[in-house]
């Protein structure tokens, strides 16, 4: 009986639920002139068409709606560009308009080190485009990101390749297996956190450090583009069914207590009067925080553990995954390794390390990066965008409020911009002068 009763309290509650959400999505009214789009469901819209892997499903979408869409998911409206023509007025003609970010509510993480923030108090990749966001990026690349910055750092990235493959030397003469994955993910993570603070986080006395912080990394990616019930109804947002708020609380607040650790100890070395500085991004920003109190976003703590947040989860797992699908192409066509190899120790030597000033001399090496970014992007619907007001794109209407997405996988695989799209051919790229810098789309 009292499992009887449990089962009719659950129905009711979810028939109330269902109750609701049908008559708030009643009141709400949808624009005119909306790109198309797929049929819609009551209440839940078109969230059964995202599937695991909503690229690939947005993808199939846009063979049959266009390359700008609609589609309702509960009570949100989603824009969907799959075309270069289309990315092109999202991301550089109506930019200003459509600049803001749209934040999860994964990216609304409570109580992180016992006070309460959000990815859009300090985090570049969530703030809105305001003086706030303005003044934290040009700190960026007036202090830290400078073209010397990087010039500077060049000795340091160059030893961290060398380590890269040495290591991998040694497992080929004792016929081990290379993870590739982790290894390139170690290498980057030795490469960012030596130039940032001076420290090798993947060295031998941290490797476990290293395995906890990809776990990490790859957690706050997967819970940050996982659909969440509480972001499409709003009558949901607090009930976290999916648990997703509580695990992404949980990878933020060890990510960021660690910089935290890192932050206390050099301000702890900055007091004593032996203290060397390394120069490194780490003094650097302390120092301007120091320097100007007047400035709108002082670099405090706890903007700079947000700035290393973003720095490392975007710039290793991403990094990593991208070395690992190049390879992975590699092995599967064996004629392109060879061509990769018989360049290498045509232009380089063989045996010889390869330094960042010799990549220019390597065009078929660049052509294999630029093909795996085409097919392999690591971050498929980039960053969710919000509308700020009304725009025309392409002929249509995009609503203020509705969420933006750019199907960069769509378009490196539009067989009305490549030819054999699915096929792996670094050929396409020798002499063109398509680039990743985002000047094409």
């Amino acid at each position: 009986m009292d499992f009887l009763l449990l089962n009719c309290l659950l129905c009711l509650i979810f028939a109330i639920i269902a109750f609701l959400l049908f008559l708030q999505q009643a009141r709400g009214t949808s624009p005119p002139n909306l790109p198309p789009g797929p049929a819609r469901i009551p209440i839940i819209g078109n969230l059964h068409s995202l599937g695991r892997n909503p690229h690939k499903s947005l993808a199939d979408l846009a063979k049959i709606h266009g390359p700008l869409m609609s589609l309702k998911l509960g009570q949100v409206t989603l824009i969907v560009a799959s075309s270069p023509a289309a990315a092109k007025e999202i991301l550089q003609k109506h930019d200003k308009v459509l600049s803001d970010r749209h934040v999860s509510l994964a990216g609304k993480a409570h109580n992180i080190s016992g006070k309460a923030h959000n990815l859009n108090d300090f985090s570049l990749t969530a703030l809105p485009v305001d003086s706030k966001w303005r003044n934290l990026r040009k700190v960026c690349n007036s202090y830290s990101l400078t073209t010397q910055k990087m010039d500077a750092n060049q000795e340091l990235r160059n030893d961290k390749v060398v380590e890269l493959v040495e290591g991998v030397r040694r497992n080929a003469y004792e016929k081990a297996v290379v993870d590739v994955g982790r290894a390139a993910f170690n290498a980057t993570l030795n490469s960012l956190s030596a130039s940032i603070f001076s420290l090798n986080l993947a060295d031998e006395e941290r490797s476990e450090t290293a395995r906890e912080f990809k776990e990490l990394a790859r957690g706050i990616i997967e819970e940050g583009v996982k659909p969440n019930l509480g972001d499409y109804f709003p009558v949901l947002a607090k009930s976290d069914l999916q648990g997703i708020q509580r695990r992404m609380k949980v990878y933020l607040g060890k990510v960021l207590n660690l910089f935290g650790w890192i932050i206390d100890e050099r301000l702890r070395k900055l007091k004593s009067e032996n203290y060397a500085s390394t120069n490194d991004m780490l003094d650097t920003l302390l120092a301007i925080g120091d320097e100007d109190h007047n400035r709108e976003t002082t670099m405090d703590s706890n903007c700079i553990k947000y700035l290393f947040l973003d720095l490392f989860v975007a710039g290793t797992d991403t990094t990593s995954s991208t070395i690992e699908w190049a390879m992975t192409e590699l092995l599967h066509n064996s004629d392109k390794l060879a061509k990769v190899k018989e360049e290498l120790n045509q232009t380089i030597g063989n045996g010889i390390h390869l330094q960042e000033s010799g990549v220019p001399r390597l065009p078929y090496l660049q052509a294999v990066v630029k093909e795996t970014f085409r097919l392999h992007p690591a971050v498929p619907l980039l960053l969710p965008r919000k509308a700020g007001v009304d725009v025309e794109i392409c002929g249509f209407t995009v609503p203020k409020g509705a969420k933006i997405l750019v199907n960069v996988w769509a378009i490196g695989r539009d067989p009305m911009t490549w030819e054999n799209p699915n096929s792996y051919m670094p050929e396409r790229f020798l002499g063109s002068k398509v680039d990743a810098k985002g000047e094409q789309f």
